[in-house]
């Protein structure tokens, strides 16, 4: 489907190579031609320039914004008049005196076309100057399949107008399941042994089916649609979901024809239904026959690009949007939820800006869960550059029993992703044994909360070198106290640093916009590690802190007019620049400060 005012938009250019990736035969619908500033042969020109250079065109319009009427038919050279009271009806005329030569051009580049994807339709043109209608549709419907030609029709689908005869080509020309099955064939591999095996699109072949889309329903509950490849699929019986190994219970089947369910005993080979309530199968699952078990290969999804922090806008709701959400990933598997245990936020992720929002109002809409959406935070980390020893001693008196613990650590930096050492080096008991868990229990405590910014603190290697104890005084928590004391004055002299997250990121640009790209990831303290050509433009591969990433989706777009597309994943942890860090401690004081302010007045 493609607008005859916008042409070719991204989304159309995506599926289209999703088509031809995955040997699907397509046809083109031009639409929207009775709305102001509509151009069909601009829209041919478009798909052309972009993704198709044999595209076939079998109709051409008639009449011109507000006064489009009809469609000339090129095949039967006859024009169709629509009615216009949207009930789809037409009548077959013959072509206007002012378009039959336009009609007839277009004719013979139509027959040309088709002839050139069959060299017996070849031969019969070269003799005779032209084809039949019936070699036409056949060679028509050959070229289809094959993946040669990609037939063009046009309309109007809000006045009804062109819908049929699309109809009618999609029949005529895009193979049933049997037809489909000759180029491509229907193979998965068997559970246990990992064997490629083999169907036949035929109601008697051994079950194999699979569920492409979950629907959550608050009130009619989970709905799995499902496509049959093999076999029969019956109501009330049993099934084996090979991806899960589990048995299912098969109740109702139905068609579902928009907001209707329509019950039926039977899914055959080559149909598409929906089965209710079932229990462990999600989308991409394959429903088979237990004794013949067989595990089909489900579209691999694109990871998500864009990341939302929600939080409930009530309070006492957390419970409610998490429910809420947990059902919607089971509709939507491009979808990722998240909870970040270093920023305390749920973090909802997505193909972009317009999936989420759908996604939120679908969680209100459905769940009664409203949320609010904010740029989530980035999760820094504090690490340190040199060595260094300090002496943390805890001593407090108070009437009876008192408290002691002393203990001398050494801190030294590990190789970035180095984590977290202790080493205990204690010798001749200065330490008791039974202290020195409590001592890097305070250690590890103490780590929680950095003393730049109170980020957590990684790749650090602890020592605990020297100390001394109180006979009846010290105790497991006197050791955690003096170990955190003295952990906290080390880093301060260890020279602490800022480390923020780095993205591996992969963009994918079209050739004229790679500078634009490029130069804006430069901007974006990116460090572009190559560019490698594709087929559909440049691929360019970077490393970008995630900071500058959180907003990237929309830049992209602009840049590149909706083309590029990008994936990214999380590379590593690297020091962040001085001025940077300087601008995020301030802002992470003031946070702390308003936090501390809130709390005070709570109480």
């Amino acid at each position: 489907m493609m607008s005859a005012i916008s042409g070719v938009k991204a989304e159309t250019e995506k599926i289209y190579k999703f088509a031809c990736d995955y040997e699907i035969p397509r046809v083109a619908f031009v639409s929207k031609l009775d709305k102001e500033r509509a151009d069909f042969f601009r829209a041919i020109g478009d798909m052309e320039k972009y993704f198709c250079k044999n595209s076939l065109v079998l109709q051409l319009p008639i009449g011109h914004e507000d006064s489009f009427r009809g469609v000339i038919d090129l095949i039967k050279m006859k024009a169709l008049f629509f009615t216009n009271d949207n009930s789809g009806k037409m009548e077959e005329q013959e072509i206007p005196g002012t378009m039959k030569q336009d009609a007839s051009l277009y004719r013979k580049k139509l027959v040309e076309q088709i002839a050139e994807t069959d060299d017996g339709l070849l031969e019969k043109y070269l003799d005779k100057g032209d084809l039949s209608q019936e070699d036409l549709i056949a060679g028509l419907k050959h070229g289809t399949i094959g993946g040669g030609l990609l037939p063009v029709l046009c309309g109007s689908p809000v006045k009804n107008m062109g819908i049929q005869p699309l109809l009618d080509m999609i029949l005529m020309c895009l193979p049933s399941p049997v037809e489909h099955a000759r180029s491509v064939q229907i193979k998965g591999k068997d559970p246990k042994t990992g064997n490629e095996i083999f169907r036949k699109p035929t109601p008697e072949e051994h079950l194999a089916a699979m569920v492409f889309k979950t629907i959550n329903d608050p009130f009619a509950g989970k709905l799995s649609l499902v496509r049959v490849y093999s076999g029969t699929l019956k109501s009330d019986s049993s099934v084996y979901n090979s991806t899960k190994e589990v048995k299912e219970k098969v109740g109702s089947l139905f068609y579902i024809q928009g907001k209707k369910q329509v019950a039926t005993q039977t899914l055959t080979a080559g149909q598409i239904g929906a089965i209710a309530k079932l229990k462990e199968t999600l989308t991409g699952d394959t429903l088979c026959s237990e004794q013949h078990p067989i595990l089909l290969e489900f579209v691999k999804y694109a990871d998500p690009v864009m990341s939302y922090a929600v939080a409930p806008k009530t309070r006492g709701d957390e419970d409610k949007v998490s429910i809420g959400i947990h059902k919607l990933l089971e509709e939507d598997p491009t979808l990722k939820f998240t909870y970040d245990e270093q920023t305390k936020e749920m973090v909802l992720s997505g193909m972009g800006q317009v999936h989420l929002e759908v996604t939120l109002e679908k969680l209100k809409r459905k769940f009664g869960a409203d949320v609010t959406m904010k740029t989530p935070k980035v999760p820094y980390k504090e690490t340190i550059r040199t060595k260094a020893e300090a002496q943390g001693k805890y001593k407090k008196q108070s009437g009876g029993h008192g408290q002691y613990g002393d203990a001398w650590l050494k801190i030294e930096p590990l190789p970035r992703g180095g984590g977290f050492e202790f080493v205990d080096k204690i010798v001749g008991g200065v330490v008791p044994r039974q202290y020195v868990p409590a001592v890097e229990k305070g250690v590890v405590e103490a780590m929680h909360e950095g003393t730049l910014a109170g980020y957590p603190i990684v790749d650090v290697r602890v020592t605990l070198f020297d100390g001394s104890y109180h006979t009846v005084d010290s105790s497991e928590m006197a050791f955690k106290v003096a170990a955190s004391m003295g952990f906290k004055k080390a880093m301060e002299a260890a020279r602490p640093v800022l480390l923020e997250p780095i993205m591996s990121v992969e963009v994918v640009a079209p050739d004229d916009t790679l500078g634009a790209v490029i130069g804006d990831l430069n901007s974006r303290r990116g460090k572009v590690q190559g560019v490698v050509p594709q087929a559909n433009g440049q691929s360019i591969k970077a490393l970008v802190p995630m900071a500058e990433m959180l907003s990237y989706a929309p830049t992209l777009n602009s840049l590149t007019s909706g083309r590029g597309m990008y994936t990214m994943e999380f590379f590593g942890y690297e020091d962040v620049p001085s001025h940077l860090a300087q601008k995020i401690t301030v802002e992470r004081a003031a946070q702390h400060q308003h936090q501390g302010n809130h709390n005070q007045k709570e109480k």
